[in-house]
């Protein structure tokens, strides 16, 4: 049989992801849980929690949408297009679909698709309490020994890393890219590449963030003091929430003196950069504080991002 993991596979996207924002569509105030998910995601960052109690936390929206099944009709009758063409010209009756995406939200398109074989984590439609491991990594391999015993995948597609232990037992396995079929142990190894691109996408985001917070701060000490110190002031601030963003979410780095000073003098260039700018659109071209701080807080961050990376968080 051939085995296929669902989101970003067969599935453009993360069908979880756009059942919740399908739902947020439907149901406005679901937003007024967002912190909760937020405060939980950063918890689970931090170690505080487990991946299953945050996943817990992530689905208590479940418990104030209204007619759920109905609502997940209504999804799939739109979202039934994203299933990849490709996997539909290679269907096979006996394939098996395995996901850590909730098993009620995944059923209902698998026996539209007249797939019947599917496993994946199995979270109560009602309240979001998991009821089983997130169906994940290693345990998508011991879900499948439960369920199919010794019985041979012959063929194996996935779009992520994290399915290596599935793809080691198959005959044969291959890192889904799009519509394209990559030959796992090239996967792998492209895997790098991935995480380095990974790691610039969370360290932009992280970015953004700082971006705000520099400019809140500048602007807040520009009210009481001269604006070239306000901005350095404000940059200073936003530095050391960057430091610890960027420790935590991206490079996953425990926190340390050593380590912070290096990261300042990481964002040398970087400072240089904006305050030039600084200097010649503000005093010079006189253009608004605001608009001056947040164009130079948004120069130099491919070079800030390997300073960071290859030289104060070097693993």
């Amino acid at each position: 049989m051939n085995v296929y993991d669902f989101d970003k596979t067969i599935y453009k996207g993360d069908s979880t992801l756009d059942f919740y924002l399908y739902c947020l569509r439907k149901q406005p105030f679901l937003i007024l849980i967002l912190p909760i998910q937020i405060l939980g995601f950063v918890r689970y960052k931090l170690g505080l929690i487990t991946k299953l109690q945050f996943k817990e936390i992530f689905y208590s929206f479940l418990k104030y949408v209204s007619n759920v099944e109905g609502k997940i009709e209504d999804f799939w009758r739109n979202n039934k297009s994203k299933i990849q063409p490709w996997y539909l010209n290679k269907q096979l009756p006996e394939d098996v679909i395995i996901s850590a995406s909730p098993e009620f939200l995944l059923q209902p398109i698998c026996e539209e698709l007249r797939i019947s074989n599917l496993i994946a984590s199995i979270v109560d439609i009602k309240t979001g309490k998991c009821l089983s491991e997130n169906c994940y990594g290693i345990e998508k391999t011991k879900r499948y020994y439960e369920k199919y015993g010794d019985i041979t995948i012959t063929e194996f597609y996935s779009d992520s890393i994290s399915d290596a232990p599935l793809a080691k037992i198959a005959q044969k396995s291959f890192g889904v890219v799009g519509d394209k079929f990559i030959p796992w142990h090239e996967f792998e190894n492209k895997g790098v590449g991935s995480s380095i691109q990974k790691e610039f996408l969370l360290f932009v985001v992280v970015g953004i963030v700082n971006t705000f917070n520099g400019v809140v701060f500048a602007f807040l000490f520009s009210l009481i003091l001269n604006s070239t110190i306000a901005f350095i002031l404000g940059y200073g601030c936003s530095l050391v929430i960057s430091y610890i963003l960027n420790s935590i979410f991206v490079f996953k780095h425990t926190l340390s003196i050593i380590k912070f000073v290096k990261f300042c003098v990481s964002y040398i260039p970087n400072f240089l950069i904006q305050f030039i700018m600084v200097l010649v659109f503000l005093h010079y071209f006189h253009l608004n504080e605001v608009i001056v701080y947040a164009m130079a807080a948004a120069l130099g961050v491919p070079i800030t991002f390997l300073m960071v990376k290859f030289f104060a968080l070097k693993k």
